[in-house]
């Protein structure tokens, strides 16, 4: 393999050092704003704070309720992963290890869904948890439960999608194998299959849960006081009077380390499933 010329390889150290600095700097922005008072970060921004207080992460819990709003999203996220993981791990067997009539319809039609906007269903899915709720008296509108259905409609279409094309990679001779040892094809599944797709679903269960995390739209409609999320609830920062911006880079930076861990961890799980599935 012939080694780049020296001109290239300091050209694409100054571009990735560029790109890396831009990428940090709002990064740094909220460290820097999260560290001040309330009065020096309404004044001109300065990157090194004259004065260093941690009051902010102190404050962000009593402010708001910051801690139930992030108990709302973990329930509400990890619940939206878990079922879309099931259900996407059945669906994606289903369509690819079985030749059914409707199949390719089946496909096209989830993958057609991720043509809409989202903001289309917001109305019709309103109407229908309120009168479910006057109906049988389950409740959806306002609750945990609603949000988790909403969640799971956006994230499965893509994730049977991804999970269809990394089964595809995994050889049939697998599943005969095994059929001849004498597992079902449910056995089979969970034995043979699951175990070796596991980057794929690593990949399908961070989609999901990225999607259910930092949404906006529906968690502001479909929520209340009690079952909001982070995403609507960091807004109570701001008041009538003021806008405690130290308060609100402290909870951002806060709220985002469970997800940026997170991410670190499986990151090369991701890149393999997300690999796989582009590759089909």
């Amino acid at each position: 393999m012939i080694d780049p010329p020296a001109s290239f390889r300091r050209l694409r150290v100054v571009v990735l050092t560029a790109l890396g600095l831009f990428a940090a700097a709002p990064v740094l922005v909220m460290l820097s704003s999260s560290l001040k008072p309330l009065q020096d970060v309404q004044g001109p921004f300065r990157w090194i704070p004259s004065t260093v207080t941690l009051r902010p992460y102190l404050d962000i819990w009593h402010t708001i309720p910051l801690g139930r709003y992030l108990l709302n999203s973990l329930i509400v996220a990890g619940g939206a992963t878990v079922l879309s993981v099931l259900v996407a791990i059945l669906a994606a067997y289903a369509v690819s290890r079985y030749r059914f009539r409707g199949r390719r319809m089946f496909t096209v039609t989830v993958l057609s869904t991720q043509m809409f906007p989202g903001i289309l269903f917001l109305l019709p899915l309103f109407l229908i948890f309120v009168n479910v709720g006057n109906a049988t008296g389950v409740a959806l509108y306002g609750s945990r439960g609603g949000l988790i259905l909403t969640y799971l409609t956006f994230s499965l279409p893509f994730s049977i999608w991804m999970l269809v094309g990394y089964f595809d990679s995994i050889p049939r001779d697998l599943d005969e194998a095994a059929l001849v040892d004498g597992c079902g094809p449910l056995q089979a599944l969970l034995r043979i299959i699951v175990p070796a797709a596991v980057p794929g679903i690593v990949a399908v269960a961070v989609y999901a849960f990225m999607t259910a995390w930092g949404e906006v739209l529906f968690a502001s409609v479909l929520t209340n006081d009690e079952t909001r999320t982070l995403a609507v609830g960091l807004r109570g920062y701001a008041t009538l009077s003021d806008v405690y911006w130290n308060q609100v880079m402290a909870a951002s930076l806060v709220v985002s380390v469970p997800v940026v861990a997170g991410f670190l961890l499986l990151q090369r799980y991701l890149v393999a499933g997300l690999t796989a599935g582009a590759v089909k």
